[in-house]
């Protein structure tokens, strides 16, 4: 199907600039129609233009797309539908952009550096940390709950865990801002519509963006390789598997998907899960009763309905067959995983918050396969340990009216005033 057949069009930067209940509504629409709906991609000045791809909205093709990487393949991008050009690819040309063997060489390299001394460390600073911004954040009183709180314990966590020094925190907090933010005129000072006009001065800030973290990365990099301690980029750097260890460009690559993705999405989701205890106080009720006992399932109820990454790509590399739909070989598929999460056919009542939700098959770490996010572990315990801090310290905190990030990737919230 095509566009003809709804009246709205995913990619257009027009569409990004709706409340989140108007695109989730447009997303439900998608799901009920018989087969995918195909979309034309924007023509972006400086970047070649693509036929377009498939909407992939309903949870089971999600899935199926997420564990057939033979099919459904990363390379050579897993990210927006437009292409990847050629001067932004060297910083965001990571593991997420890639297919085994090399996406598996890269992943026992990682995991190796992850090992169970780091991870019980990086337990012990999310608790820390937590306590801290609490403190902090009662002697503050109220004030913006993303950049003191949501926002603040990821970035110091990521940033404790690479080594990244202290007084560089806010800088990469900034940069990160603008990597997943590009679309949203208050972190570029530009209002991208597909003009040479407009877009031009946003690509030379990503350029330039990409730069200042991949800059970054070797810097410290050459340092852990010279002086060897015992942070994350020490041990990526020195890590060597069964003879195989990250070149520097991969390394490079790496550190962005880590600085990036691994505070942006954690951080949405807190704000996200406060807002959501403030719209349905019940819920904030429930929790409160037995928090240890339903926190798990509360904090999977956050990030199934808050969904922070909004969309990945897949490439079909053959024809397939996929519930009743052929794809051709060249083809580009994109994943809505916040669309997946909101399946009528797997979730009942899926536009209630519901933190007993049990079963909670969400996708919103990515479908079942080699993609899976290797973060979600420790997302799920800064989510737990933000939310026991908060509401043990200050059980009557509430969020005002969030203020949501323009983003094609990202369902992001820039600012959420707090107050008890």
């Amino acid at each position: 199907m095509s566009t003809d057949t709804v009246s709205f069009d995913l990619a257009d930067v027009e569409f990004l600039k709706k409340p989140p209940e108007v695109r989730l509504a447009a997303l439900a629409e998608l799901r009920r129609l018989p087969g995918p709906v195909f979309f034309p991609e924007p023509k972006v000045p400086l970047v070649p233009r693509g036929k377009g791809f498939w909407a992939l909205v309903r949870h089971a093709d999600v899935v199926e797309a997420s564990r057939t990487p033979e099919v459904f393949s990363s390379e050579p991008t897993a990210t927006t539908s437009i292409d990847t050009p050629a001067y932004l690819a060297k910083y965001v040309g990571s593991m997420i952009n890639m297919d085994d063997p090399r996406h598996a060489q890269i992943r026992r390299v990682v995991s190796r550096a992850f090992s169970p001394r780091m991870l019980a460390r990086m337990e012990d600073q999310v608790q820390t940390i937590a306590e801290e911004i609490v403190d902090d954040l009662i002697a503050r009183g109220p004030c913006d709950f993303v950049p003191h709180v949501a926002a603040r314990l990821p970035i110091q966590v990521i940033c404790d865990m690479m080594g990244i020094p202290k007084e560089m925190h806010e800088r990469v907090f900034d940069l990160t801002n603008v990597m997943l933010g590009f679309t949203d005129p208050e972190y570029t000072g530009h209002d991208p519509d597909y003009s040479l006009r407009h877009t031009l001065p946003v690509l030379v800030q990503l350029v330039r963006t990409g730069r200042a973290l991949y800059s970054l990365a070797m810097r410290l990099g050459k340092e852990r390789q010279r002086t060897p301690t015992d942070d994350l980029t020490s041990a990526l750097v020195n890590t060597n598997v069964d003879g195989e260890s990250l070149t520097a460009q991969e390394f490079g690559s790496f550190f962005l998907l880590l600085v990036v993705a691994g505070n942006e999405t954690t951080r949405n989701a807190i704000a996200h899960g406060l807002n959501f205890f403030t719209r349905f106080p019940d819920q904030r009720a429930l929790l409160l009763e037995d928090f240890e006992g339903r926190i798990g399932t509360a904090t999977e109820e956050i990030i199934r309905y808050s969904s922070p990454v909004k969309a990945f790509r897949r490439n079909v590399t053959r024809d397939h067959e996929m519930n009743g739909h052929t794809y051709r070989r060249g083809d580009k598929v994109m994943l809505y995983y916040g669309s997946a999460n909101r399946d009528e056919a797997v979730f009942e009542r899926p536009d209630e918050f519901d933190i007993l939700r049990n079963p909670n098959p969400h996708v919103a770490f990515g479908g079942p396969g080699p993609h899976y996010c290797l973060g979600a572990h420790l997302a799920r315990r800064e989510i737990t340990v933000m939310f026991r801090e908060l509401f043990t310290r200050i059980p009557e905190i509430r969020a005002g009216e969030p203020e949501y990030l323009r983003s094609i990737i990202i369902e992001g919230v820039k600012h959420l005033d707090c107050d008890w």
